[in-house]
């Protein structure tokens, strides 16, 4: 055990006092949002700057009026096909609705015509307000007035409130549950990928230069193993937790440097303020529930639990292919079978576990350990029976230890091996006949 923690110790320290390292943990916390304020300054500049684009109608029913927006406005005219057309050609309109003699019941033969094609926004916008004027004249023609509709027309909000075994209840969020998962199960598929392939290219690089035949020479291939990627792992929390601290540091900066208040100020002076009455009404409150809803201490410790897991399983596996490979490109043909279930839970997340988390194909992308860490994440946040839970990480654990069992069978020979390219057949005898 102690070999193994001196590993991890020149593991740790050998990446943590890099420079490389010191830059990109402290400026991607900057980066990221550098990045998000430039799109956001170019497309405020774009919205002042755009001049308004001018579309033509011709309406050979007479009865429709489309209303501008801040990017388009409609001239309305008698003008014959040819020339809404030669107007368009000239530059003198954006582009020509052609609204032909329809029947109001099926409406057909509506046509945009433009040099430019037409982006997505402009599309839904026609289609959206020809529908409505369409549905207008229809209810007029059988004597229902649309205002009248219109006026008796309420929106409905539903409040959802989740209740637990015990009889409690707390408000939940869709939309919040749906950020939250989003970003920790993308997060923890991210560094799977990022700190896996270290181990990978750690393992070749040691293999390739013959420093790991020094190293084999005072302590066994799998303490070097498991030293390396447990090292590793501390790296990844390390800048993980450095970025939580700089990020919450930065947001609190700029949000009291532009007068504001976070989330949690305003909670806690709310409480304060009104210790005996209730949850305020309106927007405010409907948040502070939602908030006061989400427990993050399950939530933060089943992200790391996860995240070390997931790392865990999968960096057994980037250490087997990388000690059975002298060189980066020779490890593509391995990586296959790895990457497919990253794939995979990455694609659950979207289409299944975050459109419906209690669905059977949710319940099962995090119950097999090779998709859980990114697919429970996206789980959590909407609440998760705690025996699904306790048996998806039993499973993880089960599942990082056969990957390891399986990954040290392979670096056991592999990490020895040299100038030959082994196959799935060769990998799959050193499984076999190693001991």
């Amino acid at each position: 055990m102690n070999k193994i923690w001196l590993v991890i110790q020149r593991e740790y320290l050998s990446r943590v006092k890099k420079k490389s390292f010191l830059l990109a943990t402290l400026l991607t916390p900057l980066i990221f949002p550098a990045i998000m304020g430039i799109f956001i300054w170019i497309a405020v500049e774009e919205k002042e700057n755009q001049s308004l684009r001018i579309i033509e109608v011709v309406d050979e029913n007479n009865l429709f009026f489309m209303e501008s927006s801040d990017q388009y406005a409609f001239s309305f005219s008698d003008r014959n096909v040819e020339e809404a057309k030669e107007l368009v050609q000239k530059g003198d309109r954006y582009g020509f609705l052609l609204i032909p003699k329809i029947d109001l019941e099926n409406p057909q033969g509506i046509t945009y015509y433009g040099e430019e094609n037409p982006n997505m926004n402009l599309i839904s916008y026609l289609e959206s307000s020809l529908r409505k004027k369409i549905e207008d004249q229809r209810l007029y023609d059988s004597g229902i007035d649309p205002q009248i509709l219109s006026e008796i027309r309420t929106s409905v909000d539903v409040t959802a409130i989740t209740l637990d075994e015990e009889g409690g209840e707390r408000v939940s969020d869709a939309t919040v549950n749906y950020a939250i998962g989003f970003l920790a199960g993308i997060l923890i598929y991210m560094f799977i990928f990022i700190y896996g392939n270290q181990i990978m290219q750690g393992v070749i690089e040691e293999k390739s230069s013959r420093i790991v035949e020094i190293l084999v020479s005072s302590l066994k291939p799998f303490q070097l193993m498991m030293g390396k990627i447990v090292g590793i792992a501390g790296v990844g929390l390390t800048q993980l937790l450095i970025w939580i601290v700089l990020i919450g540091t930065l947001t609190t900066v700029v949000t009291g440097f532009l007068g504001m208040q976070m989330p949690q100020q305003q909670a806690l002076e709310m409480a304060q303020a009104d210790m005996g009455e209730a949850v305020p009404d309106g927007e405010l409150g409907e948040i502070l529930a939602v908030i006061q809803g989400i427990d993050f201490v399950t939530l933060v410790g089943t992200f790391v639990f996860y995240f070390l897991g997931g790392y865990l399983l999968y960096g057994a596996l980037f250490a087997g292919i990388g000690s059975a490979v002298d060189a980066p490109s020779d490890a593509q043909q391995f990586m296959l079978p790895v990457t497919i279930p990253l794939i995979v839970a990455y694609m659950g997340l979207f289409v299944f576990v975050l459109q419906d988390p209690n669905s059977t194909t949710s319940f099962w992308l995090s119950i097999v350990p090779l998709t859980s860490p990114i697919a429970m994440m996206g789980r959590i946040s909407y609440g998760v029976p705690f025996w699904e839970l306790l048996l998806s990480m039993g499973l993880l654990v089960l599942g990082f230890l056969a990957t390891t069992w399986l990954a040290g069978k392979i670096y056991r020979i592999g990490i020895l091996m040299h100038g030959t390219k082994p196959g799935y057949k060769t990998l799959w005898k050193w499984i076999k006949t190693s001991n």
